[in-house]
């Protein structure tokens, strides 16, 4: 009523509006939304859980591929839900339930107490209790029945245990655990009980837990149906070939700990499997491990994410799978997230940013606008290093048609990222109730590779919470080939489920950059590898049971596979029956998984090959030597390939010797991109996209041609050039590029070290920048340094107006540079003057004295400060 207005102070309105609006903010930012108005009436959700008879009516046109609950079940849940909150003055809950207390007003009653608001729980029907089953047993199966075999007592002691330590590290971290929490946590107990014991038979009590938790999961209401007679065990391939399959999943170096991301790489070295290093780079010495057994630190695939964090060429040479990381299942909409206190000066060098600095990805769309442009950068990937290539897609209505575009693009691998996970960075509001379960975008790839006739030459990878051999076959029965492993390879390395990865307070040092919780980390590589061992082995239970002698029979098995009824009305509502369509029944023709890669899967670069076959020698030699070549828009990627063998060879350190290339037309997409230290490339003519992208050393220069029109008799006019398209530069860690002309849109997003010189920019210029130096003279675009945390840049314009219109303030300032900032901007400008011949630098250069009053220093604005400090340390030193 009125009166309660009185009790709410002006600041806690004022705080709850903030509040309301940040996190529509956060929504609209995350789904990439500008306006309110394109907002409503959008339908960027899925539904599960409700009938379509529900669905129809208050959300149509939305997708709801597996059905629910009706109007009557919903109608029972709001009487219920109704009684509940206020009951009878006749049945005063107070007399009977002391979970209920009256509102300090004398008003209405409200829950107060756990049991209370498992009855809500109860009420709405989450997490349906699964059937009874054995105490200790049960698959879930139809046929697949456990043995009543009696409970070993160092089973039970482990379980007992495994419960005690739950209990005391909630209390021991001031923790206030749910139930399920604190069954998480004893469930992480008892597979580390079962690693250090290396027991079989407590590895079997923990997936037990797994699989007979409460119904949770699409995948939980699927049991197996062996369409033979068993096989002996003996006739199923090893469990060393099953774990060949096996990767963790995409946690980088700064989300978990050092130690923690190594010891990973060791462990599924061991095992033959691949560990996934994520978006945050990996430190160079891992590199020069690789092969060296035990000790390999090396991640078999990295990552190449929006940001580019850390994403070298000596980075990708060293990759035998490269990753581009389109989307996450648990954080859809959003990229890699790690908070400024886990930035520490280790975090900072391997990203190329700044310590204490929080480090968001920039979406995709910054450099893939289309499926051209993904095709592209696979492309620009294969030409640094022909590995493999994989793009992370994440599971939602519709994924499989994208999931052939991307094969169509040259992928070798899709990965399928369902809803769970989100370790280790991102704060809680990312990864709750986002994302969509794995199994619906499993079968909606599954089935349109087949459809598609792509199914044979690429490979499906899933993850989503997997923990055992159960969950493994499952996917595999869906159509999955490889199976990646996220929160429980944390696990099994010391991780007991705290949920404080996104705070850096992880008490076990897995998910920290503190050193002394660093200083707790107790995993090994051996735990790490006979966890994944035990699930292989549980792998080929099932396979011997089910009658298959390998992972390959299994793969899109759809027909082993049935929905298995609960008795509960409210559970069998979910229809399964769209996951277990095998779109290749009726053709013996169409294959279920991967056969082999084709012929058009290993594109390349005819004159970047030939850079390479005549640049490499010399420059191994330690001689210099001149090439020259015409280029014409089909050469894409040039500079790539010897790039990535110069780094193979030489890492970070520029080579002995030098290649300077002169080439003279009209250069394709990513002219220079991944270049490094050891080439110079100098283009007469122009450049399409993604000049000098991800370049870690070298040069570039662009010019036009003498004849140009912007030139009359060696006098710039009022047109300037477009000599290079958008995206340049992007991702950069050094190198120089000078352009005598203007570039398109988002010139130097997430610069970590490039100097540049260039006479225009589109909008977003300098976007997420990091470090190095641009300079700009000439017109830029609007939203200017968005997200810039570091690097500076030198805007020549001759109306501070217009400077100030078209920049972001949000993180940067545009401020009158001192004399040395002044000296840094001349002696580029003489440099970018000598090598493009620029008619504008020229002119600048001549009439000093006017230039440097029309020349402004944008920094971060921490760096303003420091730099006002410096000057007042320097004039009191005079």
């Amino acid at each position: 009523d009125s009166d309660d207005s009185d009790d709410v102070s002006p600041e806690a309105q004022f705080n709850y509006q903030a509040a309301v609006e940040a996190g529509v903010l956060k929504i609209l930012s995350k789904m990439g939304i500008s306006t309110v108005d394109s907002y409503r009436g959008a339908q960027i959700f899925e539904v599960i859980g409700l009938g379509h008879e529900v669905v129809d009516i208050c959300f149509t046109g939305s997708t709801s591929m597996v059905g629910g609950i009706g109007w009557d079940a919903l109608g029972e849940d709001a009487l219920r839900l109704h009684a509940a909150a206020w009951p009878d003055e006749d049945d005063d809950p107070t007399l009977d339930s002391p979970g209920w207390v009256r509102d300090r007003k004398g008003g209405e009653y409200h829950a107060n107490s756990k049991e209370m608001v498992d009855a809500m729980h109860e009420v709405t029907g989450a997490a349906q209790p699964a059937p009874a089953r054995s105490a200790r047993g049960g698959k879930r199966n139809a046929e697949l029945t456990a043995t009543d075999e009696p409970i070993d007592a160092e089973v039970a002691d482990a379980e007992d245990a495994a419960q005690a330590d739950a209990r005391s590290a909630a209390v021991e971290a001031d923790m206030a655990a749910t139930p399920e929490q604190l069954a998480d946590m004893a469930e992480a107990h008892l597979l580390q009980r079962a690693i250090n014991s290396v027991s079989r038979e407590v590895y079997d009590a923990f997936s037990r837990t797994v699989d007979e938790r409460p119904i949770t999961e699409l995948h939980d209401l699927l049991e197996l149906a062996p369409a033979g007679d068993p096989i002996p065990l003996e006739e199923v391939e090893p469990a060393t070939e099953i774990a060949k399959r096996f990767s963790t999943g995409a946690m980088s170096h700064g989300a978990l700990s050092k130690e923690a991301h190594e010891n990973l790489a060791q462990a599924m070295n061991l095992i033959g499997g691949k560990a996934n290093c994520g978006e945050g780079g990996e430190d160079p010495y891992r590199y020069r491990t690789r092969g060296l057994g035990r000790d390999d630190k090396n991640s078999r695939i990295k990552q190449v994410a929006s940001g580019r964090f850390g994403v070298t060429p000596e980075y990708l040479a060293f990759a035998d799978e490269i990753q581009i990381k389109v989307a996450q299942g648990s954080k859809p909409g959003e990229g890699g997230q790690l908070p400024g206190h886990k930035v520490s000066a280790e975090i900072a060098r391997l990203r190329y940013t700044q310590e204490g600095v929080g480090l968001i990805s920039p979406p995709p769309h910054h450099d893939i606008y289309s499926i051209e442009d993904l095709a592209q950068l696979i492309f620009d990937l294969k030409q640094v290093n022909a590995a493999q290539v994989s793009v992370k897609l994440v599971s939602e209505d519709g994924v499989g048609t994208i999931a052939a575009g991307v094969v169509k693009a040259l992928a070798d691998v899709v990965h399928l990222s369902g809803a769970n996970g989100g370790t280790g960075a991102s704060p809680l509001s990312s990864i709750k109730h986002a994302g969509m379960p794995w199994e619906l975008g499993l079968a909606d790839c599954q089935q349109s590779l087949v459809e598609n006739g792509l199914r044979s030459r690429t490979k499906l990878r899933v993850d989503g919470g997997f923990k055992n051999g159960r969950q493994v076959i499952t996917a595999a029965l869906l159509g999955a080939d490889e199976y990646s492993f996220g929160t429980a390879a944390m696990i099994a390395e010391g991780c007991i489920m705290l949920r404080a990865c996104h705070r850096d307070t992880c008490k076990p040092g897995v998910a920290t950059q503190r050193p002394h919780l660093r200083a707790n980390f107790v995993g090994t590589p051996e735990g790490v590898a006979t966890y994944f061992m035990f699930i292989a082995e549980e792998v080929r239970g099932y396979l011997a049971e089910l009658g298959l002698r390998s992972i390959d029979e299994a793969i899109g098995r759809v027909d082993l596979l049935r929905q298995r009824p609960t008795g509960d009305a409210r559970t069998d509502s979910v229809d399964l029956s769209p996951l277990l369509r095998d779109a290749a029944e009726g053709s013996s023709d169409a294959p279920r998984r991967f056969v082999e890669r084709v012929e058009l899967q290993d594109p390349r670069s005819s004159l970047g090959d030939q850079l390479l076959a005549d640049g490499f020698r010399p420059i191994w030699d330690g001689d210099d030597i001149d090439l020259a070549y015409e280029i014409r828009n089909r050469d894409r990627s040039i500079g790539a390939a010897i790039a990535g063998a110069i780094a193979l060879e030489f890492g970070s350190v520029p080579p002995r010797g030098k290649a300077r290339v002169a080439l003279t037309g009209s250069a394709g997409q990513s002219f220079g991109v991944f270049l490094g230290s050891g080439v110079e490339l100098e283009l007469v003519g122009e450049a399409n996209d993604y000049v000098g992208k991800g370049m870690a050393g070298g040069r570039i220069v662009v010019r036009p041609p003498a004849d140009d029109a912007s030139l009359a008799n060696g006098t710039h006019v009022a047109h300037t050039p477009s000599l290079v398209g958008n995206t340049c530069l992007y991702g950069a860690t050094g190198g120089e590029l000078y352009v005598a002309g203007a570039a398109g849109e988002r010139f130097a997003v997430r610069n970590s070290g490039a100097v540049a010189v260039i006479e225009g920019v589109g909008d977003h210029g300098c976007e997420y920048m990091t470090g190095g130096t641009v300079v700009v003279l000439g017109r830029m675009g609007f939203n200017f340094g968005a997200g810039m945390t570091g690097g500076q840049a030198f805007v020549w314009d001759p109306q501070l107006e217009r400077l100030i219109r078209r920049l972001n303030p949000d993180l940067v300032e545009a401020i009158r540079p001192d004399v040395l900032a002044l000296d840094d901007a001349k002696l580029l400008i003489e440099r970018h003057a000598e090598l493009t011949g620029s008619a504008r630098a020229a002119e600048l250069l001549e009439d000093w004295d006017r230039t440097e009053d029309q020349i402004w220093h944008v920094v971060p604005r921490d760096r303003t400060s420091r730099i006002a400090s410096g000057i007042a340390g320097r004039v009191a030193n005079v």
